[in-house]
């Protein structure tokens, strides 16, 4: 019998998904049924599919509590990955800080919970960070949706949108801005059940002078290029999975850019529902579709 693959995303992201095309061409080569699928539909019997397999479900931001319902209700009917307990865990940055207490490397990263006093917490955090500019984010977030860069002299803009993150009962991370991302920008390699993959180069998100998020529609607009990734940046990367509270996933995308020294930290982690860049590595989709007939689920 054929495997059915529910292949989740969210109607807004559709026709922005560019893994879809490559990943269902992949999967029908092996002999696997797919189906694309969004998360939220009430319609969706997920009984009838052997794996549903989390992709671009890039919304869930913004109704998070909701998501996480439907991940657990959905682990009960069919196989979900990655599991509903790494969903839990990477979708709120706080995992930034289980990370450095386990001795990752890891851009600094400060959380402000709501009900704090955003201008208290802004000014310990640029008196524990001689930073000239700093990044302010919510500690649930994608696709660089309400980040936003400021400089060192603009205290009353950041605690502005600190006051309206918190206000909304949002987490904040605050992070010293790493001027290498300018000139390097990030690099981000893909593991698949645990094999790495491929890498690729993306682009600065927060250009300088910039005021507000730069995400349009669901993500901001991003520059890819294939990279290849340093060996201090594997050696990193492979520290990442080797820390995770679980066994490791069947994909991850560990997101490094270079601190002050250049050493390689860890920005992101993402094991939900990142991009995995297929277009720019030939073979991955294959790879990733090979690394899923190895789990043994479809």
């Amino acid at each position: 019998m054929t495997s059915r693959v529910a292949l989740v995303t969210t109607r807004t992201a559709r026709e922005l998904d560019e893994d879809l095309p490559p990943l269902q061409r992949a999967m029908h080569a092996a002999g696997l049924q797919t189906e694309v699928v969004d998360w939220h539909d009430p319609q969706v019997r997920w009984d009838r599919f052997d794996l549903a397999l989390l992709r671009s479900t890039w919304d869930y931001t913004d109704r998070l509590q909701q998501f996480l319902v439907w991940v657990e209700g959905a682990a009960k009917l069919t196989t979900v990955l990655n599991p509903a307990a790494v969903v839990r865990w990477n979708t709120d940055k706080h995992y930034l800080a289980e990370l450095a207490r386990a001795g990752v490397p890891v851009v600094p990263s400060v959380f402000v919970e709501p009900g704090a006093d955003a201008g208290q917490a802004l000014a310990a955090f640029l008196g524990q960070h001689q930073c000239s500019e700093f990044v302010v984010k919510p500690s649930v977030s994608a696709g660089s949706r309400d980040t936003e860069r400021h400089a060192r002299a603009q205290v009353a803009r950041a605690e502005a949108q600190m006051r309206g993150l918190l206000g909304a009962q949002r987490g904040v991370l605050l992070q010293p801005y790493q001027e290498s991302v300018d000139r390097d920008g990030e690099t981000a390699l893909m593991y698949f059940a645990g094999r790495f993959s491929h890498a690729i180069r993306k682009g600065p998100l927060l250009p300088p002078g910039s005021t507000g998020s730069p995400a349009v529609g669901l993500f901001a607009p991003e520059a890819i290029i294939p990279r290849l990734p340093g060996s201090d940046e594997l050696h990193v990367a492979g520290r990442v999975l080797a820390t995770l509270p679980f066994q490791t996933p069947l994909y991850a995308r560990v997101d490094l850019i270079r601190d002050a020294s250049g050493a390689p930290v860890v920005l992101e982690l993402e094991l939900t529902e990142p991009s995995l860049f297929f277009a720019h590595a030939t073979g991955s989709a294959e790879r990733f579709t090979s690394a899923l007939l190895e789990v043994g689920i479809v």
